[in-house]
């Protein structure tokens, strides 16, 4: 497709969409012009709710043949008009890879999965064992066939949903927040699927919170505010800018290496003893084996290691859920497991099984040992969460649930509080909030205990960092001048380099 001389594979024309309200809200584009070259590598960015996934949703079709709402304008992929072409067809063309890929996945082992979307457009069994051997020796995956999806990581569902798109070979791929529930490892991996693709001449467009792994990639930067587009950026452009200047425009950081933590006063906390967190799942071998150790208490102790290191499992026995898991020792006190659920909360990864009620309001009151609407309507203010507060919980997007999730942790004003991944998905204003509403908790006398990707939210609260591998605490220490060097060689090892 050319217009005036130029191969262009996408085309936005004048485009406004707004969602219906089946879909909670009523927001999305308006007026948007956006042209995409052929092998061009496009990051959209911006807040929270600036049209982002929106975007991605026009062209790889799912506006408006999934999600329904009022719209102008024409969108072009390869020549074709989208809203002229039954979702299937655009699927050729498109490759989409959604933020939890589990969303996407139809079959329960990984083989059948990445040779399904060949499968469903009818192509012969020769042609798809070829595509397989080829994708499977290009996404180094030869551990991983065969295997049971719901037994990966985060970073092993993600690249099997991207060598499920792959083995399609569309001309585009379209990925919205991929890094948003990836450690530093498989941050590292996405970025050299990235490279793949864009080494194979294919248009890329990311939908991103997380820049600094797309630093040499891109060739454009598309920054977005309440759903238009205020300015396309090149590649050297967005470097020239500043941090402060990126910061100023709600985005994230951009060269991690810069990043420098607050000044922390020294602090001269408690412990709390550790014996016997010993674990293992049904038929599975020991995933957590903690015989005797101690961790800090009433700081803001960020957990650190990589997927499937233990940190969750840890999380889930110290808490008290996981039953016959050890004692922990505080203040001269034995918490055994059933002691324990008394005195943590714990908000998982997964907030979609933590939320209940029918109002986000709601949702904070039940949190309550003793109700009270002014103090719940203050913690939704510090949250940024007052407009939503007569919305259903599960009408919200993944960062507004993950907020509310915090806001009834919160809320439930118990000793000690535990947080999975709390900034998953989040833009920079709203990641700066939940640091603040952490640093406001420990300064109560709260101990909280962060399970983090995020480099960001730990150099602007934590206090402590505990590293597990392998099931075990390999490493603790403050964050002063020596821990800044080992959190920055745990997650930019490789980074530079890449």
């Amino acid at each position: 497709m050319c217009f005036e001389g130029v191969s262009l594979v996408i085309r936005i024309d004048h485009v406004t969409f707004s969602y219906g309200e089946e879909n909670g809200n009523t927001s999305g584009v308006q007026d948007i012009n956006l042209n995409i070259d052929d092998g061009q590598f496009i990051v959209l960015c911006g807040e929270s709710g600036c049209g982002k996934t929106t975007i991605t949703r026009l062209i790889n079709g799912l506006i408006p043949h999934y999600y329904e709402g009022k719209m102008s304008g024409e969108v072009w992929v390869n020549g074709g008009k989208v809203t002229e072409r039954p979702l299937y067809d655009t699927a050729k063309n498109v490759g989409s890879v959604f933020q939890n890929p589990r969303s996407q996945f139809f079959n329960v082992d990984t083989t059948s999965e990445i040779t399904f979307g060949c499968e469903n457009l009818g192509q012969s069994e020769q042609s798809i064992r070829e595509r397989l051997e080829r994708t499977v020796q290009d996404f180094r995956l030869e551990k991983l066939m065969g295997r049971n999806i719901f037994h990966l990581s985060g970073g092993e569902k993600q690249r099997i949903a991207c060598a499920g798109v792959s083995i399609m070979e569309p001309d585009v791929f379209v990925m919205d927040e991929p890094s948003s529930n990836l450690d530093a490892s498989s941050i590292l991996d996405l970025r050299a699927i990235l490279a793949f693709w864009k080494s194979q001449g294919k248009t890329i467009i990311v939908s991103e919170h997380r820049l600094y792994y797309l630093r040499g990639l891109a060739d454009r930067f598309i920054y977005m505010t309440a759903g238009q587009i205020e300015k396309d950026y090149s590649a050297k452009e967005f470097e020239r800018l500043t941090e402060q200047q990126r910061a100023d425009m709600g985005l994230r950081a951009f060269i991690l290496e810069d990043l420098q933590p607050p000044e922390i006063s020294p602090l001269i906390g408690e412990q709390m003893e550790l014996r016997n967190l010993c674990f293992a799942y049904k038929n599975e071998p020991e995933t957590l084996h903690i015989h005797e150790d101690k961790i800090p208490a009433n700081r803001i102790v960020g957990i650190i290691g990589n997927n499937g290191a233990g940190k969750s499992t840890f999380s889930r026995c110290f808490c008290g859920l996981e039953k016959r898991c050890g004692e922990v020792i505080w203040n001269g006190k034995i918490y055994r497991p059933k002691d324990r659920l008394n005195i943590c909360y714990m908000v998982m990864q997964e907030v979609n099984h933590q939320l209940f009620t029918e109002t986000v309001l709601d949702e904070i009151l039940i949190s309550m040992e003793e109700e009270s609407r002014e103090q719940a309507e203050k913690i939704l203010a510090e949250l940024d969460l007052t407009d939503f507060k007569d919305r259903h919980p599960m009408s919200l997007s993944g960062g507004q649930k993950q907020r509310v999730a915090i806001a009834s942790a919160i809320a439930s004003k118990r000793s000690i509080l535990f947080f999975d991944e709390p900034t998953s998905g989040l833009d920079y204003r709203h990641m700066k909030e939940v640091a603040n509403v952490l640093r406001q908790v420990r300064d109560t006398g709260i101990t909280v205990y962060v399970i983090t990707h995020d480099l960001e939210l730990i150099l602007d609260c934590c206090t402590d960092i505990v590293h597990f591998e392998d099931g075990s605490i390999i490493d603790q220490f403050h964050m002063n001048e020596v821990g800044l060097k080992k959190i920055r060689n745990f997650f930019l090892k490789g980074v530079s380099e890449a």
